[in-house]
Formats: structure tokens, sequence, C-alpha cells
């Protein structure tokens, strides 16, 4: 039995501003699609690529602590949301409001801790929820086939992304390692086997460099670092310092592809002592 949901989860007062506002841009959705020739072309089909640009914009404000940045590209994410309800409602399929009460209704389900009788001990026992209560949700879909945890995880993702959300999915039904010198053991076992395979020149060079880049993203999970960020965070410290060595090496008159290896490692060096300072 679900608790009384509270009531400020079931709607808001008119004179919400959060309301007023949302309200607003739903407003300014209508007349762009009714009036705007651009907006009027559009489908879903189009949208998805500017989309996934708006994400990757939103992701570099984070990564950049651009906090005007990341408001920006928010209200951008939000037209595109509303731009695909509005597309939903006019091929009779589904509308803003659907979109707002499904998102509802899972979070309620999925949180009977909150709104049922549940008891848990820490967020991990949320996780462990989210995902037997997710599975049990999943309808059969005709062919006898049992509902996989794995399903969730988009096909489209980005492999080093998908690779730290097929391990979330396993560990939230408890297939999972249990101790960090597991998952480290796990690391070197797979870089020995890498260094055989690549010794030997095999055909499984790159199934087992798979293999290593697979087990390192599960070691990042266990120290609690997202290997995505992570990975990015150091290709642009890389380009910062490479564009110095660059800008540098320019005002001593000299070019990259003529100086040595060691002399263009002195510039990296001076690059990482300017970070430092």
């Amino acid at each position: 039995m679900h608790k009384p949901v509270k009531k400020h989860l079931c709607g808001m007062k008119g004179n919400d501003p959060r309301a007023q506002a949302f309200l607003r841009l739903l407003a300014i959705m209508d007349d762009l699609r009714t009036k705007c020739p651009w907006d009027r072309k559009q489908t879903m089909e189009t949208l998805r690529p500017l989309t996934i640009e708006e994400t990757y914009e939103l992701g570099d404000a984070i990564l950049e602590n651009d906090m005007e940045g990341v408001r920006k590209e928010l209200g951008d994410l939000m037209l595109h949301l509303v731009f695909y309800a509005r597309i939903g409602a006019e091929r009779g399929s589904f509308g803003i409001t659907e979109v707002l009460n499904g998102i509802c209704d899972k979070l309620i389900h999925r949180h009977p801790h909150i709104y049922g009788d549940v008891q848990v001990q820490d967020e991990e026992q949320v996780k462990a929820n989210w995902e037997r209560i997710k599975l049990a949700e999943k309808p059969a879909d005709g062919t006898g086939r049992e509902p996989s945890v794995l399903e969730g995880v988009p096909k489209g993702l980005p492999s080093l992304v998908k690779a730290m959300r097929i391990q979330d999915k396993a560990r939230g039904v408890g297939f999972d390692w249990e101790h960090l010198d597991q998952v480290w053991n796990k690391v070197q076992e797979e870089l020995a086997e890498l260094r055989r395979e690549v010794e030997a020149e095999s055909d499984r060079r790159a199934d087992e460099l798979g293999d290593v880049l697979f087990s390192v993203v599960n070691y990042a999970r266990f120290i609690g670092v997202d290997p995505d960020e992570a990975l990015e965070r150091t290709n642009r410290k890389f380009i910062q310092r490479f564009r110095f060595l660059e800008r540098e090496s320019r005002k001593d008159g000299r070019r990259l592809g003529e100086m040595t290896l060691a002399e263009m490692d002195a510039y990296w060096d001076r690059a990482k002592e300017e970070e430092r300072r």
C-alpha cells in the first residue's frame, strides 16, 4: 500500500512561478510550431542530432563548472523536451501531460521507501530496489523471452558510458565484485593477457584490449570515479598542454615537425609547471 502522495507532488498552485514559467514555454512552443517555418518543418528525427549536441554542451558546461552555461543549456534541453511532446501530441501519441504524469507515476512507484512501507539502509539498497522494481514492470513482449536487466541500456551510448551503465545494472541485482582488490587484480590479469596477445601478434589483441578497458571502467566505478568524465578531463588537459607547446615553440621561432621529442618534452614540462602555478 502506498502512502498518500504529498500535495505539492500532485500539482502546483496557479501562482507558483515554476508553473507560470513552464506554461509560458508551452505557449511559446505552440506559437513556434504554428507560425515559424523552421519549427513547423521539424520532426523527432531532425531534432534528435540537435538534442544530442545540446546534451554534450550541457556536459561541457558542467565539467567547466560554468553555472551560467549550465542554466542556458538546461533551457535549450527543456525546449527540446516540450518540442518532442508537441510533436507527439500532433501525432495523437502523447502530449506533455502524459509525459509528466508518466514520470511522476514512475518515480512514486520506484521509491517505495518514500511512498510506501519499504525500509532502506543506504543508497545501495535504493538502487537495488529500483532495478528489481524496473525489471518487474517490464511487460512480456509476446516472444516468450524473459526481460533482461540490461535492456535499459541504450544501444547508442558511447562505449565507455555503456560499459559503466552495464556494470551498474548488473550490480543492481547483486552481480558484482565484493572487494576493490578483486577488481584491481582483474585489471592486472587483463593487462597480462593483452600483453601476451600483443607479443604473439595475435588476432585477439582487439578483444583483449576491450577486456582491459572494461575492467578499468569497473575499477573506476569501485573508486567512485566516472571514467567518461575522467577521460574527458584528461583530453582537455592534453589539449591545453599541447596548445602551450605550439604557442611557446612558435614564439621561439621553432616548428613542431622539425623538433625532436626531447625538445617538445621540454615545452610539455613547462606547460605542466604552468598548471601547478
